[in-house]
């Protein structure tokens, strides 16, 4: 990996297979309607890369003074354990969840920002009809407990704490006990009185077990990354969703066979899907005004102005 100093001003995208993004093509269209005169570049690093590269990359953007700052994707969680020292701040999310989406200056200082909370509760709100947790008993089905699945978390714990109403319960499955436990604890030191269950499921069938006993209109969502990083999904062929689930995907590319098991579904349960198109929307639209300090409001005219601008450059240079 050769970082090379910026020679105007640069935003990062730090991730896995970032060139396959669509905001590749959002972000120069994004930039001349946000009068902006940056780009944008793109950074892979493997799944689990060694904590040197993490340190590589935070220390480049930190000392060349065109970088700017960056999004970060699947790293979030390694690289605030790689190169914690590296950053002067942490923002108050950031410091709970002990990851970070967003690396920004405030000169002379680096700062690491975590934007899923807000991010995913916009887009869970987006997706939902309105009072939607009120007028029903659904439960939300999170299969996957990585940075993601924890933030919603975070935003569902805000706000029941606001006194909101929310699932009736809340279903977490993930691989590996270490991350439930590490979730697990966060929300005890949150004092979080979520009703949530933590599920280890090793294999698909358990997750496929855990989606057919959610309450009608459940709302499940892929947290995992497969379909996305990884080929696969979480759940088998034979999974049998709720009546009237959603079915929601954090990802909106890659082979998204999670949702396609979901459509698969008999019409007469009526699941409804949605990819993470509008996540894709928010994630970035907030990063993006933390980069370069500017204010982007999340609805309205403007926002709409920007979502259907990304609608526009990727339909017509990436059909699918």
């Amino acid at each position: 990996m050769t970082l090379l100093p910026a020679v105007e001003p640069t935003m990062y995208f730090i991730g896995v297979t970032t060139n396959k993004s669509s905001i590749m093509k959002v972000f120069p269209a994004w930039a001349k309607e946000l009068d902006l005169d940056a780009s944008l570049k793109g950074i892979d690093l493997p799944l689990g890369a060694p904590p040197e590269a993490y340190r590589d990359v935070v220390g480049f953007i930190k000392s060349d003074p065109m970088s700017l700052g960056a999004l970060v994707t699947t790293h979030k969680l390694d690289i605030v354990s790689a190169a914690r020292d590296l950053f002067d701040e942490f923002g108050p999310d950031a410091q709970l969840l002990h990851e970070i989406s967003s690396i920004s200056k405030r000169s002379p200082l680096l700062w690491g920002n975590a934007m899923d909370a807000v991010t995913s509760g916009l887009s869970l709100e987006a997706i939902l009809p309105e009072n939607y947790w009120e007028d029903s008993s659904a439960d939300l089905v999170l299969l996957g407990a990585g940075g993601s699945s924890l933030a919603l978390t975070l935003y569902l714990h805000k706000r029941a704490a606001a006194g909101l109403p929310g699932p009736k319960k809340i279903i977490v499955t993930n691989r590996r006990n270490l991350r439930l436990e590490e979730m697990q604890a966060m929300h005890a030191r949150l004092g979080s009185a979520l009703p949530i269950t933590y599920v280890q499921a090793t294999a698909g069938s358990t997750n496929d077990e855990v989606v057919a006993n959610a309450s009608p209109g459940s709302v499940i969502i892929n947290a995992t990354g497969l379909g996305k990083d990884r080929p696969g999904s979480p759940l088998t062929d034979g999974v049998i969703f709720p009546q009237g689930a959603i079915a929601w995907d954090f990802n909106y590319r890659g082979d998204l066979v999670f949702l396609d098991q979901a459509r698969a579904q008999h019409p007469e349960l009526q699941v409804r899907v949605e990819d993470g198109w509008v996540y894709f929307i928010h994630g970035w639209t907030r990063v993006i005004a933390d980069v370069f300090d500017i204010d982007i409001p999340t609805q309205g005219a403007d926002f709409d102005r920007l979502s259907d601008i990304a609608h526009t450059v990727s339909q017509k240079e990436n059909p699918s």
